[in-house]
């Protein structure tokens, strides 16, 4: 397994024959299991050792429910990993709760970023305005990466359909710079499946979905998307981002 204690792989530097050697490993296991379903792959990952520590990601938006359904079914003491920007909806905030608890998920860690960065940083919270991917840095990418050390693999719920940037998904990448992995379980799902799965085992739906959100961000940076959109087309409305930042190899059309 990769060596993730050293402090370069807190910051995402590290040498490049480990990324080499990562990039080796998400090459064998993408074809190793090329043809796995969802569940069967889960269960690869989370039980047969292929990672020491892995964790899921979640942002407990639209879709959320169905990937961390199927992760409860195998371990519902995984990590899952809500990164709370100050600036979601309240929404989301009362849904991530009311599913944790649904679904018996005993580990879900709230990550922020520390309240003096952010007062240094974006004291008047304009930040979004001016540079929002510097904004994103602040409040998603930086917290996260820092809750990750140590982390060889994460769970992601991102999905082909999604948006022209992802539709080269596979079901292992690499985080850009690093050695650590990232796992893709629902690459092929639409929305017809996605939708399917909820009513088949009655899990709660986000408040917003129903109000014509499809994907729900922040607050100040998510709108309404009409119909016959992408369903992406709601997040950054008017801008060239596509990406958080927590996928940013996807952003500049990297394969993945």
């Amino acid at each position: 397994m990769l060596d993730l204690s050293h402090p370069s792989r807190a910051t995402g530097t590290v040498p490049l024959d480990e990324r080499m050697d990562a990039q080796d490993r998400v090459a064998d296991l993408n074809a190793r299991y090329r043809h796995f379903g969802t569940s069967y792959l889960l269960e690869a990952v989370l039980t047969r050792g292929h990672f020491d520590r892995v964790a899921m990601v979640s942002s407990f938006g639209a879709d959320s429910a169905v990937l961390l359904h199927l992760i409860a079914q195998i371990d519902r003491t995984l990590p899952v990993l809500f990164i709370d920007t100050a600036l979601l909806f309240e929404e989301t905030l009362a849904y991530q709760q009311d599913l944790a608890d649904h679904l018996g998920l005993t580990n879900v860690q709230v990550i922020r970023a520390p309240k003096r960065t952010v007062d240094a940083v974006d004291p008047y919270g304009a930040l979004r305005f001016s540079n929002p991917d510097a904004c994103c840095d602040l409040r998603k990418t930086q917290p996260l990466n820092a809750a990750l050390t140590g982390y060889d693999a994460w769970i992601t719920g991102r999905k082909r359909h999604q948006a022209q940037t992802r539709q080269g998904l596979r079901y292992f990448d690499l985080d850009e710079g690093t050695a650590r992995i990232k796992i893709n379980p629902l690459i092929d799902w639409k929305p017809a499946r996605i939708a399917a799965h909820l009513d088949i085992h009655n899990l709660p739906r986000h408040p917003l979905v129903a109000k014509g959100y499809p994907s729900i961000g922040c607050a100040p940076c998510t709108t309404r998307v009409a119909e016959g959109e992408d369903a992406r087309a709601g997040r950054w409305r008017g801008m060239e981002k596509t990406e958080c930042g927590l996928h940013q190899s996807a952003a500049k059309g990297e394969a993945e």
